[in-house]
C-alpha cells in the first residue's frame, strides 16, 4: 500500500537550507534537528511523531543525553536521497552531532547566503568516489562557492574537517598534506575540540608558509558537544 508522505517531509529534508544529512546517517538530536529543519523546538515532537506513524522515521536513545531521530528505509526513499538507511552506530554519535553543529554554524552567516554556497557532505563525496577511503582521506564535507561576480570566494571549494579527539601527529600531517596537495581545496577548515587542537595546530605549523595560509583552525561551536564529549 502506498503511504501518504507527511506534509513537508521531503521538502524539509531535501531543501536548499541546512538539513541533517550527515556522515553515515540521516540522524540528529532534538535541538540541532529543530535548527536544521528551521522549526521551533516545541513543534518538533509532533512533526517527528507524524513521520514515525508514516513509517518514515525512527527514534530512540542511542547513548548519553537526548534521544535521536533517523530515517527508515521508506523515509530515505521518500526524500529521494538514495542512501542506505542505517541506525546510527554508538561510535559515530559524537561525530554526527559535531558535523551537524559545524554545518549549522558555518551556514548561518551572511557570507553563506550572499555567496549562494552549498554543502557537500562526506556521504555524497563517498557516493561520488566509490574507491574513496582506499585511495586516500575523504574530508568530512566540502563547501562549494559558485563563480559569482563580487563574491570574495568565487569558484572556491573548501574542505571541512571536524576533529573531536587527537589523531597521531604523523597521521594528521599526512591527511592535511593530502588535502592541500595537489590544489584540491582553496582552504582547509579544521574545527576542533580542545583535546584535538594542539595536534592540528602543530601539523599546520609544520607546513610550508604558502600552505599554512590555506589552513584555518577554529574551535567547534558549543552545540557540537553532547554529554558524551564534554569540553
Amino acid at each position: 500500500m502506498h503511504r501518504k508522505v507527511p506534509a513537508g517531509f521531503g521538502g524539509r529534508l531535501r531543501g536548499k537550507g541546512p538539513h541533517p544529512h550527515q556522515e553515515r546517517n540521516l540522524a540528529a538530536q532534538p535541538i540541532l534537528f529543530a535548527l536544521a529543519l528551521r522549526v521551533q523546538p516545541d513543534r518538533l515532537p509532533a512533526l517527528v511523531a507524524r513521520w514515525r506513524r508514516a513509517g518514515y522515521a525512527a527514534t530512540g536513545r542511542l547513548g548519553p543525553g537526548p534521544g535521536w531521530c533517523w530515517l527508515t528505509r521508506d523515509g530515505m526513499a521518500a526524500t529521494g536521497l538514495g542512501f542506505p538507511a542505517l541506525r546510527p552506530s554508538l561510535g559515530r554519535l559524537a561525530h554526527i552531532r559535531a558535523v551537524l553543529a559545524a554545518r549549522l554554524w558555518l551556514t548561518a552567516g551572511p557570507a553563506w547566503a550572499g555567496g549562494h554556497a552549498w554543502w557537500h557532505s562526506e556521504r555524497r563525496l563517498r557516493a561520488g568516489q566509490p574507491g574513496a577511503g582506499r585511495a586516500g582521506h575523504v574530508a568530512d564535507a566540502e563547501i562549494h562557492w559558485p563563480s559569482l561576480a563580487g563574491s570574495p570566494y568565487a569558484g572556491q571549494v573548501w574542505a571541512i574537517e571536524v576533529e573531536l579527539t587527537p589523531k597521531p601527529l604523523a597521521r594528521t600531517t599526512r591527511i592535511m598534506g593530502g588535502l592541500l596537495n595537489p590544489l584540491r581545496y582553496a582552504q582547509v577548515i579544521y574545527l576542533t575540540a580542545p583535546p584535538a587542537r594542539a595536534v592540528v595546530t602543530r601539523a599546520a605549523a609544520a607546513l610550508r608558509a604558502e600552505d599554512q595560509a590555506r589552513v584555518i583552525v577554529r574551535e567547534l561551536p558549543a552545540a557540537a558537544f553532547g554529554p558524551e564529549l564534554s569540553r
